[in-house]
This record gives C-alpha cells, sequence and structure tokens, in this order.
C-alpha cells in the first residue's frame, strides 16, 4: 500500500503550463519546487491509498472547478515566489 497526495500530481501536471503564461517568471528547480509546496498549501489534499479512492480523485478531476482551483493555486504561488524569489536574481 501507498499513501499518495493526490493533488500534488494534478499541480505538478500543470506546472509548465501556468509557467508559460508567466514569461519572466524564473523557472530554476529552487522557484518551481517553491511555487508548488507554495500553490499545494492553497489548495485542499487529496490522498489516497485504495484503487477505488484514486479513481474517484480522477473522475472528480474530470471537473471544471478542480482544475480551475489549481490554475489559479500556481498563478498565485508563480506571483508571491516570482515578487520573492529564495535566491539572488539572475542576469
Amino acid at each position: 500500500m501507498e499513501l499518495k497526495n493526490y493533488m500534488e500530481q494534478m499541480v505538478w501536471n500543470n506546472l509548465d503550463e501556468v509557467l508559460d503564461a508567466y514569461p519572466k517568471a524564473c523557472k530554476c528547480e529552487k522557484c518551481r519546487y517553491d511555487i508548488v509546496a507554495l500553490a499545494l498549501n492553497f489548495l485542499p489534499p487529496r490522498y489516497v491509498v485504495t484503487d477505488k479512492g484514486g479513481t474517484y480523485t480522477r473522475i472528480k478531476a474530470l471537473e471544471q472547478q478542480f482544475n480551475v482551483d489549481i490554475i489559479t493555486a500556481l498563478s498565485n504561488a508563480i506571483k508571491i515566489v516570482n515578487s520573492e524569489p529564495h535566491h539572488e536574481a539572475v542576469q
């Protein structure tokens, strides 16, 4: 058995697409992890253990609001991390 936060997978799956909408945002590994961590703090966890739970969560992921919430959380996280990155500005 494995305990998994399905929301984490969904946030990672959407990260590049949302980052493309912010061409001036830093895309280094540190900022990417900061963005995902912050976005996950804005979103409810979706922990699953069983195949049935995973199936239910994947069905829920097909709902438009589920995806809008992820995109909104990522967008907000990108703006915050971009305004205060945890590294020196790259020239």
